[in-house]
């Protein structure tokens, strides 16, 4: 009983420290002057993977490595078969035309890196050393290339922001010490979340003989997704589903190269490549056939969404009956 609260616990503190650190950090950056682009593309971009890297680092440093390996997996299926699906399923999101032309070869590139990662039986700090210092750079890259196109970003800044501010109790706090006090409560919900739900997890992978690879591809992947879920699912409702695409690209991005980077840095990921074989296969057909809509569609449609869903409760019923 003791893991099943600590494991709700971890999701809800999770769930409000991402949002109340995002909503209080760009709040707080938009205050000193700091361009909304630069707000969207650094503070709200890893501020929503928070999560993710909370639970990943944590859990590499107890030695549970399948855990932040599963982590890394599971919410990137998660945010293609599970988050992107549903805002189209509300509202067929516009797919911009960069992310055709560049952000989609980053993410199939970095989806690779994975399987590449683990031929060695692991990944070890070195290869996390090289993740990072490539999501330091590809950071750089988009800031700078997007300073070409600085309105859509401050728009896309002002849904997720709102969004995020639905999660604060009351009125949204305006001044600096409050909002960095807002901020600073967040991450520390985040840490005692993420320990939370970590160690609710792997009690209740224990009681019920399940392994700690599948609790990190199921409950711990779309625990931490879920500030991106509802963020998605409330800009749709608002008519921005077009702002699902691109938190789910550059999501997915992230995660394999800060989140799986600093997780390795934090203690190597030992992993067996046939044991993770179908988390990678379904990782890459997801990965695939959402660079396919996205480079021959100009809109993620309702059918196509369907599919993407199907696809992600299909996943977890083969890991339910493998697992049995």
């Amino acid at each position: 009983m003791i893991d099943v609260v600590m494991l709700v616990g971890g999701l809800v503190l999770l769930y409000f420290g991402a949002e109340w650190l995002v909503s209080g950090a760009a709040r707080l950056a938009e205050s000193f002057g700091v361009a909304p682009l630069i707000v969207g593309l650094t503070v709200v971009a890893y501020g929503t993977s928070a999560p993710e890297l909370v639970v990943g680092v944590g859990a590499a440093l107890r030695g549970q490595g399948d855990i932040a390996l599963g982590n890394v997996v599971g919410s990137n299926v998660a945010n293609i078969g599970l988050i992107l699906a549903v805002a189209a399923l509300i509202v067929p999101p516009r797919i911009d035309p960069s992310l055709a032309r560049r952000e989609v070869w980053v993410l199939l590139g970095s989806t690779a890196l994975v399987p590449l990662a683990l031929l060695g039986g692991g990944i070890q700090w070195w290869d996390g050393a090289g993740l990072v210092t490539l999501a330091v750079v590809y950071t750089l890259v988009m800031v700078r290339a997007a300073r070409t196109a600085p309105g859509t970003a401050a728009e896309d800044l002002a849904v997720v922001a709102a969004a995020a501010d639905a999660a604060v109790p009351g009125a949204m706090p305006r001044g600096r010490l409050a909002l960095a006090g807002l901020a600073v409560v967040g991450l520390a919900l985040l840490v005692v979340g993420g320990h939370f739900l970590v160690e609710g997890a792997v009690g209740l992978a224990r009681t019920f003989g399940m392994s700690e690879r599948l609790i990190g591809l199921t409950i711990i992947a779309i625990g931490t997704s879920l500030p991106e879920l509802a963020t998605s699912i409330i800009a749709a409702v608002r008519g921005h589903s077009d702002i699902a695409v691109g938190n789910v690209v550059g999501s997915n991005i992230c995660n394999v190269l800060l989140i799986l980077g600093a997780s390795a840095l934090a203690g190597g990921l030992d992993a067996d490549l046939s044991a993770v074989a179908l988390d990678l296969s379904v990782l890459a057909a997801m990965t695939v056939a959402a660079a396919i809509v996205i480079r021959t569609r100009q809109r993620v449609s309702r059918p196509e969404a369907a599919v993407l869903l199907l696809g992600y409760v299909a996943f977890l019923a083969a890991l339910a009956v493998t697992a049995g």
